[in-house]
């Protein structure tokens, strides 16, 4: 899949040497298409209480109790393998899957049972020391040659609960809570475990973003953009990656206005353009957690009126809905943009070498456009997230 991703962009880069507008149009709407759509399936296991399910909604962005949401309670409530698409992005899809605290647990009938051998990878998850289930489990993943990481969760009571004691230190807490599940794991033969300390519901705090960033190294390329996209934000870097993502596909989506530049009818460019950029836009919306339930559900388990948060948003793209009409007023705002624009229907009328020269400008002002919307919102999650953290917004 990685050599096809690499060969699809080179025959964009053939396409559009050779001046083959139909056929580069068609591969970048191929490319662009393909992104949205690659699956990503996350396993989810562990034993019965150990905040499997909680995991799974937190990954997703959602809350307990909003729909959709898999179903969470003090007993086993997963019963049979059950998937969880993620909310924006379908093609992410986790996978709750039942306790293995059974007395008759065999992990090869585990795994047949849920089948699951198409995983990309596996969360083994724990609230308190993995035990030998767990080991069996993991070692027979393994054996599937599949990627697994064991997720100590909780951590957020734990840390409650040792914050009582007089000589209390929070790193020496959690260097002493993550060395005991490294060397219970080793004891049990497994070499080099990469264990995480995570609570599900403070995904900013504790190791999540060490998770978040070793799955990263380890997908595929082409996966990496998928996982990427469907994660909450729980630090300024993965918005930064999520941005710098977002960035690199600019250039094709402006390739796409070219073509359609190319019709000599003044006018006929920027009423195609448009639904580009709204679409596109609200992709980016999406991606960076602006929309209204990722707010409420980051306000929520940040302890933090979502009020709070929606009052560091400055662009008039994240306040409210984006439409076509909301787009050319952030459009008007911009002088450098209104100049492109007016340039690219002036030179419509110049019979023949004006096609082309229009051309140009829209794949120049539909860049300039999309980077500009793109700057704009990225900075808006920052200083929500900002705020989140207690620092200066201003900066």
């Amino acid at each position: 899949m990685d050599d096809h991703f690499n060969f699809n962009h080179e025959e964009i880069k053939e396409a559009l040497q050779n001046n083959d507008q139909a056929s580069a149009v068609k591969k970048i709407k191929e490319y662009l298409d393909q992104q949205d759509q690659i699956p990503l399936n996350i396993a989810v296991t562990g034993e019965s209480g150990s905040g499997k399910s909680t995991f799974v909604n937190a990954f997703r962005g959602i809350g307990d109790d909003d729909e959709g949401a898999a179903a969470t309670g003090p007993v086993e409530t997963t019963m049979e393998a059950t998937q969880y698409p993620h909310p924006v992005y379908p093609n992410v899809v986790l996978w709750d899957l039942p306790g293995i605290g059974t007395p008759t647990f065999s992990a090869a009938e585990y795994l047949k049972e849920v089948k699951f051998e198409n995983a990309d990878f596996f969360i083994i998850i724990s609230a308190d020391r993995f035990t030998e289930n767990d080991v069996k489990l993991a070692k027979e993943i393994q054996r599937m040659e599949k990627k697994f990481y064991f997720v100590r969760s909780k951590i957020d009571d734990n840390m409650r609960a040792e914050g009582r004691r007089k000589n209390f230190n929070a790193e020496q807490t959690l260097e002493k809570i993550k060395n005991n599940c490294i060397q219970g794991l080793k004891n049990q033969s497994i070499e080099n475990p990469q264990v995480f300390l995570v609570s599900s519901f403070e995904l900013h705090l504790y190791d999540f973003h060490l998770l978040e960033e070793t799955l990263e190294e380890e997908l595929p390329a082409h996966k990496r953009a998928a996982l990427l996209y469907a994660m909450p934000n729980i630090s300024l870097e993965i918005i930064n990656k999520k941005k710098k993502a977002l960035q690199a596909d600019i250039k094709y989506i402006a390739c796409l206005s070219t073509a359609v530049a190319c019709v000599p009818i003044p006018g006929v460019s920027l009423v195609v353009d448009l639904p580009i950029l709204v679409t596109t836009t609200q992709k980016y919306k999406n991606a960076l957690g602006l929309d209204d339930r990722s707010l409420e559900n980051l306000a929520w388990s940040a302890n933090v009126p979502v009020e709070d948060l929606r009052a560091e948003i400055k662009s008039e793209l994240a306040k409210t809905e984006i439409t076509k009409e909301r787009v050319l007023k952030v459009l008007c705002m911009s002088t450098t943009l209104l100049c492109a624009l007016a340039a690219e229907e002036v030179v419509t009328f110049i019979p023949v070498i004006g096609t082309f020269i229009a051309a140009s400008l829209s794949c120049v002002s539909t860049y300039m456009s999309l980077t500009l919307f793109l700057d704009m919102l990225a900075d808006d999650a920052q200083r929500i997230f900002k705020r989140v953290l207690g620092l200066d917004t201003s900066v």
